[in-house]
């Protein structure tokens, strides 16, 4: 909290200037692939074979896009190159693009593994006018790390990360303050937050395609149509009224992980062996976290791509993997009968809600040492261990039995809280 209160003087005290940033690495995942294998550059790359994870612009250009299914991928693009993910790879590299960002302001905001808030606001005499900053940021990524970026500057959050959408791939575009609705206005519907495929329908059906139709009706009529919470943000982001800062050390609400694989029916030992890697992800983050949470969410994905959610709130906050495992092994019981009539594509498992870890209390009654006197429950030492040799030897150090030979399905990336 203090180094958090040491930046209040990089604020930016004027933002009529557009002075922040939303950095994007291109395709990330298939960047990082091409960067480091140059018989992929150039040609149409689809990380992952299951669940496109992550396609380049040349296989874009068919119509492939993230999280679409493999099949479906190929039958557009069938001259594509399919790789296997390698995540340390692609946290290796986030890990050198956040370094440049840090060292350029210390207001950064990571939002996902690739992407990121930068306010530079406070920074024009020290490093130059925001777009300066902006092109010396992208050199410096291509340079150090190999990998390209795309940049949008305007005055809020929500404008910026539309700019950088538009700037791609691989380009830089300011929104200067004067011409932000200019801008806006012309854009489709889902170029605002939270307009998903649901609410553009709507909207169609009462004749609204652009954002600047959007910014024409009132509050009261938005909120009719889309309900209070909705109405109200898209009323409020279709004239650009986004008073967040970028926000320095925030904490996640949630961690998560989901691993999708090809269709075809799977054994309950081969699904209950997902579970388990996925739960042990899970807890291994959250436990690197410092975090506990009390209720767990389990996601299912169909073979039809319908998907449900099920959640269980546990007696008291934990970290403890094997607590967790057991509520989201019971709600997969109470799903076996959908899973098997409707086949299963997708496993998604979470934990929101999160506190620190000094949140959780002992609980009563303690067990009992053989001399009699109380003891605390100690259940943290195997999680402790496993968590220890994987920090020192790498995640495939050791793993659960079960796991041994196993596909535990390919990890597809969750949003950010």
């Amino acid at each position: 909290m203090q180094n958090i209160r040491s930046m209040d003087r990089f604020k930016s005290a004027d933002r009529r200037e557009a002075s922040i940033l939303h950095a994007d690495l291109d395709s990330f995942y298939a960047s990082v692939e091409q960067r480091d294998d140059p018989a992929l550059r150039g040609k149409p790359v689809l990380v992952g074979g299951g669940v496109v994870l992550a396609a380049s612009y040349e296989a874009k250009a068919y119509g492939v896009q993230g999280a679409m299914g493999g099949v479906m991928a190929r039958r557009l693009c069938p001259h594509a190159i399919v790789v296997a993910p390698r995540f340390e790879a692609y946290t290796e590299a986030s890990r050198a693009v956040f370094a440049i960002f840090d060292d350029v302001t210390p207001l950064v905001e990571g939002i996902s593994i690739d992407e990121a808030f930068l306010d530079v606001g406070g920074l024009r005499r020290l490093s130059g006018p925001p777009a300066d900053i902006a092109t010396r940021l992208r050199a410096r990524v291509l340079t150090e790390v190999g990998l390209p970026i795309s940049v949008g500057i305007a005055r809020t959050k929500f404008l910026a990360k539309v700019a950088s959408r538009q700037a791609k791939p691989n380009g830089l575009l300011l929104v200067p303050p004067e011409t932000e609705l200019e801008f806006l206005h012309p854009l489709p519907v889902d170029a605002l937050w939270g307009v998903g495929p649901v609410t553009t329908g709507k909207l169609a059906e009462r004749g609204i395609h652009t954002v600047g139709e959007v910014a024409t009706l009132a509050p009261d009529v938005l909120t009719s149509m889309l309900g209070p919470a909705a109405g109200r943000q898209l009323f409020a982001l279709s004239h650009n009224h986004d008073p967040r800062p970028v926000v320095v050390g925030r904490r996640r609400k949630s961690i998560g992980s989901q691993s999708a694989f090809g269709r075809g029916r799977r054994t309950p030992a081969e699904v209950d062996a997902l579970v388990i890697g996925i739960v042990d992800r899970v807890m291994r983050r959250v436990r690197a976290a410092n975090r506990v949470g009390r209720t767990v969410v389990l996601r299912l994905r169909f073979d039809d791509f319908a998907s449900v959610t099920r959640s269980h709130t546990l007696p008291a906050p934990t970290d403890d993997t094997a607590t967790v495992l057991a509520a989201i092994q019971a709600l997969m019981t109470a799903a076996a009968a959908l899973i098997a009539e409707r086949g299963l594509t997708l496993v998604g498992v979470s934990v929101p809600d999160l506190d620190d870890d000094d949140a959780v209390q002992l609980a009563l009654p303690f067990p009992r040492a053989a001399n009699g006197a109380v003891s605390a429950p100690d259940t943290g030492v195997l999680d402790a261990t496993l968590d220890a040799v994987r920090e020192r030897f790498g995640t495939a150090a050791i793993d659960r039995a079960v796991l041994i030979g196993r596909s535990t399905g390919v990890e597809v990336p969750k949003l950010p809280d």
